[in-house]
């Protein structure tokens, strides 16, 4: 009997060090890319705030097909990394949740620190709903290819197109706030897998 518990527990040991490691791992590259937010709110305002979701939503496509032609080309001719550009597929993709929960304004009305909360409030929603995949899916994600990853930010990218070109409906399928949520944890994971420092 006591065999059967000492094995429960070292099973039970084992997730709870695989979940502090996914946390950690997650909360690192999400540092990184609000500390760019941020820095980047110094320079240009909350200028983004008059963006209608279909734009951002350009924005995040032309950055993952450049994630795919550099994971395809040979030569790179600007000076970007793939790391540079989901970085920014993360920090845009908050951009859009903002703006469904806030919605767009005509002019850039938010400040630092309501734009710092808003970005702690989206990132914390989307990693509540990564360990609720990672519970169902048991990690998963760490098996596949940074390739199969901007591939599905594509594909999501697209479906979110689709949606927009509905006006915002959908018949049995997840709206555009999850489709943006499940973009940044795709990105977030091919940030870990290429060890963003």
């Amino acid at each position: 009997m006591f065999e059967d518990y000492k094995f429960l527990i070292e099973i039970y040991v084992k997730l709870l060090l695989v979940v502090k490691k996914t946390i950690t791992e997650y909360n690192r590259v999400t540092s990184i890319c609000k500390d760019l937010f941020l820095k980047k709110l110094v320079d240009y305002g909350s200028a983004w705030r008059i963006l209608r979701l279909s734009s951002l939503t350009d924005q995040i496509f032309i950055k993952a097909q450049r994630i795919r032609g550099l994971q395809q080309n040979k030569t790179q001719k600007i000076d970007e990394s793939q790391s540079d550009e989901f970085i920014g597929i993360i920090n845009y993709s908050v951009m859009a949740l903002i703006q469904i929960q806030e919605g767009i304004s005509e002019t850039p009305d938010f400040d630092t620190n309501k734009c710092s909360d808003l970005y702690d409030i989206m990132i914390n929603n989307t990693m509540e709903l990564m360990m609720n995949k990672n519970h169902d899916y048991g990690e998963a994600w760490r098996d596949m290819r940074v390739s199969s990853l901007t591939d599905l930010i594509l594909q999501k990218l697209l479906r979110v197109k689709q949606i927009e070109d509905n006006s915002g409906n959908t018949i049995v399928s997840e709206g555009i706030d999850a489709n943006y949520s499940d973009i940044i944890n795709y990105a977030i994971f091919a940030l870990i897998h290429m060890d963003l420092k």
